[in-house]
C-alpha cells in the first residue's frame, strides 16, 4: 500500500476523530446535566409533592402529584442512561472509529459512494453518516461479496450495488497501523493478525474479521431453527454473540435483551463471554446453564452437577437407560402418561389443619375427577383449587365457634390485640361482636398455611406421581427395543426412589420430572422469549431440547455445536440431528457448516483432527506454528517435571497456559504435584470460579468453549484414555490450544493417538 494512500486515510481518520471528540464533549455535558436533574428531582421529591389525605379529592390530588414526580424522575433517569450509553459508544469510536471502507456504485446514481464501517453508527448531521454500524444492511456487502456486483438484503427488499473497492484498516489509538485493499471478504493478513494475538480471560468481539459463512449465521432472520455445526475453533460462539447483537439492532424497539436467552455449557463460559455484547453497545441477554434452568424450579432437591454427570456410571445397563431417558420416545411417554391422568391415577396429599386432614387425599381426588372428562389437566387443577378455596372460606364460620378459637381469644395479651386491631381500636356494640371479630381474625391467620398450600399446589404429590410414571414406563415403552429387561428397569426405579427420599435427582430425571409437573399444572409457557440460543448442543439430549421447545413455543432457536466434541462419552450424539428434524418445520430449518478452524495453528489443527475418525472434513486456517509435542514419562514425578519445564517455556514466550486433566481428581493430583515443587497455579474445581491470570488447571468438562495460548494435556496415558468413546473428549481437550500444544503421559501414550501420523508431532 503506497504512503500517499496511508496519508490520505490518516487525514480522513483525524477529521472523523475530531468530530467524535466534539460529540464526546457535548454528550458528556448532556449526561452530566441529566444526572444533575435526576438527583435534584430525587432530592426535592418531598417538597414538590402536595400531600392532602383529609378528603377523597385531596387523596386523589396527592396520588396525581406523586405520579407526576415519578414520571419526571423516570424521564430524567432514562435520558441520563441514554446519554451515558451514547457516551460509551463514542469513547470506543474515538480509539478505533472504523475497520473497513467500501466504495460502490448504486444503479441510477450519478457518482460512486464511499462508506466507512465500525462498531457503531456516527453522523455529524442527521443525514450524513461518517461511520456506518457493522450491522446496517449496506455493511453486509463488506462481509459477503467480492468486488463487482453484490446484492444485500434490506427491510425493503434486495438491493444491488457494484463494489469498486474494499479497504481494511488496523487502527490503534487513533493511528492507522496497517491499511490494505482486498478482493476477499476479510483479507488473510487482517485475520492472521487477529488470530495471532494472545488469549484473554474474556472473549472479544470479532466484527472486523467476520467471515462470509459467519455472516450468514449472524444475519439470518427467516429460520425457526438455525443449526450451526462447526469444527472446534471455527468461530461458532463468536458468530452467535454477534448474531444476538445484530438481532437487537435489527429489531430495535420490538426486541429487548430480556427476550433473548442463551444456554451455555457452564458458568465459567458465561463469565468468559460476558463482555462481548457490552463491547458492541448492547445489554447482555439472559444467560444460564441447563442445570441452573432446572435447579431454580426445584430448589429443595440436590440436582446432579456437571461433575457428577461427567463421572457417572458407564456400565452397559446404565448407558442403555440413559439413552432411553434422553430420547424423544421417552418425552412422548411422559406426554402420553399425563393424558392418562385425566381419567385416573393422580396422586394427592392430605391438606392438614391442626394435625387433622382439612381435605383428605380421597376428598381431593373426588373433586378432581368430578369434573367433565373434556377438562384439560391444568383446568381441572384450577377448578379443584377453586373448590378447595371455597371450602376453606366456608370453614371460617365453623372454626370461629370452635373451642380452640375461644381459648386463643382469651389468651390474647395487649400486644396481640394491638396487632389484630391494626393499630386502631374498634368500637363494638357488645363483647360478643368483639369476640367474633377477634376469633375471625385468628381463624383466618391459622388457616393461612392451608390457603398457601392450596394456591401453591402443595396438595399434589409430585414425587409419588413421578415414581408412578417410572413404574408405568414398561406399559408405555417397549423396553426390549431399548435393550432393557423389566428387571433392569425395576432396579433402576428403586435407585431413583432412594435418591428422591434423599432429596437428590439426576439431570435426566429432572427434565422428565419438571415436564410432568408442567403438564399437570398447565404451566403457562414463557411466550415473551423470542430467541433461544443453545451452545455446545452435542452435550444436550433430545428430551432436553424438546422440553426447552415446550417452554418457549414462540421462540426461534439457534443451536450450535460440534458433534465431534461431546464430553459425555457415555451419551450418543449420532441420533441428535435426526431427532431434531422431527421437532421443527423442515421448510424453516437451516443447517450451516463451519469447517474451517481458526483458533489453532495449522500444525495443531492437523494433529487434533487426526484424533477423530472422520476429522478429514475439518480445514485448518493457514497460520504457522510449532508441531505439537508428545512426552511420555515413566513416573508421575518425571511427568510433573516435564509440565514444569513447559510452563516455564510458555511463560518465557509470553503464552498463557492451561493444564487440562480428565477429571477433578486428576487435576487435584497435578496441582498438588506442581505446588510441592513451588509452582503457583490456580485449580478450577467448580463452574462458579472465574478464569484467573497465570497458569490454570481445568477439568475437561469445564474447558468447553474456552481457548488458551498454550495447552498442556495432563496424563493422556492409555490407562486414562482407553475406550473408543473417549475419542471425542480427547479431541475437545487438545483443540482448546491456540498456539502451542503439549501432551504429557505416564508409562504409555493413549491408544487413541496411535492413528496419528508421526510427522504431525514431535516426540520428546
Amino acid at each position: 500500500m503506497t504512503d500517499s494512500i496511508q496519508k490520505y486515510e490518516q487525514k480522513h481518520l483525524d477529521g472523523v476523530i475530531t468530530k467524535v471528540q466534539e460529540a464526546i464533549a457535548k454528550s458528556s455535558k448532556d449526561a452530566k446535566k441529566a444526572e444533575t436533574d435526576s438527583k435534584s428531582i430525587d432530592k426535592n421529591f418531598s417538597n414538590e409533592v402536595r400531600i392532602n389525605t383529609s378528603t377523597y379529592s385531596g387523596m386523589m390530588d396527592t396520588a396525581i402529584s406523586v405520579r407526576q414526580q415519578q414520571q419526571l424522575l423516570s424521564e430524567r433517569q432514562n435520558s441520563w442512561q441514554h446519554a451515558s450509553q451514547q457516551l460509551n459508544v463514542l469513547k470506543r469510536l474515538e480509539k478505533r472509529p472504523y475497520f473497513a471502507r467500501i466504495d460502490f456504485h448504486e444503479a441510477g446514481e450519478k457518482s460512486d459512494e464511499t462508506i466507512y464501517i465500525g462498531l457503531g453508527s456516527f453522523s455529524d448531521t442527521p443525514d450524513h453518516f461518517l461511520i456506518y454500524d457493522w450491522r446496517a444492511p449496506i455493511s453486509s456487502v463488506y462481509y459477503d461479496g467480492e468486488l463487482g456486483n453484490v446484492s444485500y438484503e434490506t427491510p425493503d427488499g434486495t438491493q444491488e450495488v457494484d463494489v469498486k473497492l474494499k479497504r481494511q484498516f488496523t487502527i490503534e489509538d487513533g493511528k492507522i497501523v496497517t491499511v490494505f485493499d482486498t478482493n476477499e471478504t476479510i483479507g488473510d493478513q487482517m485475520l492472521l493478525k487477529a488470530l495471532g494475538n494472545s488469549s484473554d480471560t474474556k472473549m472479544k468481539s470479532i466484527v472486523s474479521t467476520i467471515q462470509k459463512e459467519q455472516n450468514k449465521i449472524i444475519r439470518d432472520t427467516h429460520s425457526d431453527l438455525l443449526f450451526v455445526q462447526g469444527a472446534a475453533g471455527s468461530g461458532k460462539t463468536a458468530a452467535i454473540l454477534q448474531r444476538v447483537a445484530y438481532l437487537l439492532y435489527r429489531y430495535r424497539g420490538n426486541l429487548t435483551a430480556s427476550q433473548v436467552i442463551m444456554f451455555s455449557p457452564n458458568q465459567i463460559f458465561n463469565d468468559y463471554v460476558d463482555q462481548v455484547l457490552p463491547e458492541l453497545g448492547e445489554h447482555n441477554m439472559v444467560q444460564m446453564t441447563y442445570y441452573q434452568f432446572t435447579k431454580r424450579r426445584i430448589p429443595n432437591m440436590e440436582v446432579e452437577t456437571l461433575q457428577q454427570r461427567f463421572e457417572s456410571r458407564t456400565d452397559s445397563v446404565s448407558k442403555k437407560i440413559r439413552t432411553l431417558e434422553n430420547s424423544l420416545v421417552y418425552f412422548d411417554a411422559v406426554t402420553k402418561y399425563a393424558e392418562h391422568l385425566g381419567s385416573a391415577d393422580m396422586k394427592f396429599r392430605n391438606l392438614m389443619f391442626h394435625d387433622k386432614p382439612f381435605a383428605s387425599q380421597e376428598k381431593i381426588q373426588g373433586i378432581y375427577y368430578g369434573y367433565n372428562e373434556n377438562y384439560r389437566l391444568g383446568n381441572r387443577l384450577d377448578a379443584t383449587k377453586e373448590a378447595l378455596l371455597k371450602s376453606l372460606n366456608s370453614r371460617i364460620g365453623s372454626e370461629v365457634r370452635s373451642k380452640w378459637a375461644e381459648q386463643a381469644v382469651q389468651s390474647l395479651n395487649h400486644e396481640d390485640l394491638e396487632k389484630l386491631y391494626g393499630g386502631e381500636p374498634k368500637e363494638f356494640d357488645d363483647s360478643d361482636k368483639e369476640f367474633k371479630f377477634l376469633a375471625r381474625k385468628l381463624v383466618i391467620q391459622a388457616l393461612q398455611p392451608v390457603r398457601n398450600a392450596i394456591v401453591h399446589n402443595r396438595f399434589l404429590n409430585i414425587n409419588a406421581q413421578y415414581v408412578h410414571f417410572l413404574r408405568s414406563v414398561p406399559h408405555l415403552i417397549n423396553l426390549e427395543k431399548a435393550g432393557l429387561t423389566q428387571a433392569d428397569w425395576q432396579t433402576y426405579v428403586e435407585e431413583v426412589v432412594a435418591s428422591l427420599k434423599n432429596h437428590a435427582i439426576s439431570l435426566n430425571n429432572t427434565s422428565a420430572y419438571l415436564y410432568l409437573y408442567d403438564l399437570i399444572v398447565g404451566k403457562k409457557d414463557e411466550r415473551d422469549m423470542r430467541y433461544v440460543f443453545i451452545d455446545e448442543i452435542q452435550d444436550y439430549t433430545a428430551f432436553q431440547l424438546a422440553y426447552l421447545k415446550y417452554n418457549y413455543p414462540r421462540a426461534k432457536f439457534t443451536l450450535l455445536g460440534d458433534l465431534n466434541q461431546s464430553i459425555y462419552s457415555n451419551e450418543s450424539t449420532s441420533t441428535l440431528l435426526a431427532e431434531l428434524s422431527t421437532m421443527f418445520d423442515k421448510e424453516k430449518t437451516r443447517v450451516i457448516q463451519l469447517e474451517k478452524s481458526y483458533r489453532s495453528t495449522q500444525q495443531i489443527t492437523d494433529f487434533t483432527k487426526e484424533i477423530l475418525k472422520n476429522g478429514e472434513a475439518i480445514e485448518a486456517f493457514h497460520r504457522e506454528g510449532d508441531l505439537p509435542v508428545v512426552s511420555v514419562k515413566p513416573s508421575f514425578d518425571l511427568a510433573v517435571k516435564r509440565v514444569q519445564a513447559q510452563m516455564s517455556q510458555n511463560q518465557k514466550d509470553g503464552e498463557s497456559t492451561a493444564i487440562i486433566g480428565k477429571s477433578v481428581a486428576e487435576c487435584q493430583k497435578i496441582t498438588e504435584g506442581l505446588r510441592n515443587q513451588g509452582e503457583r497455579v490456580t485449580l478450577i474445581k467448580t463452574e462458579n470460579q472465574r478464569l484467573a491470570e497465570g497458569v490454570v488447571v481445568v477439568p475437561s468438562y469445564l474447558a468447553k468453549g474456552l481457548e488458551f495460548d498454550a495447552v498442556i494435556v495432563w496424563d493422556a496415558s492409555d490407562a486414562m484414555y482407553h475406550d473408543e468413546d473417549e475419542r471425542q473428549l480427547l479431541y475437545t481437550i487438545c483443540s482448546r490450544a491456540m498456539h502451542r500444544l503439549t501432551i504429557v503421559a505416564t508409562e504409555k501414550m493413549s491408544r487413541l493417538l496411535d492413528r496419528i501420523d508421526s510427522s504431525l508431532y514431535k516426540l520428546d
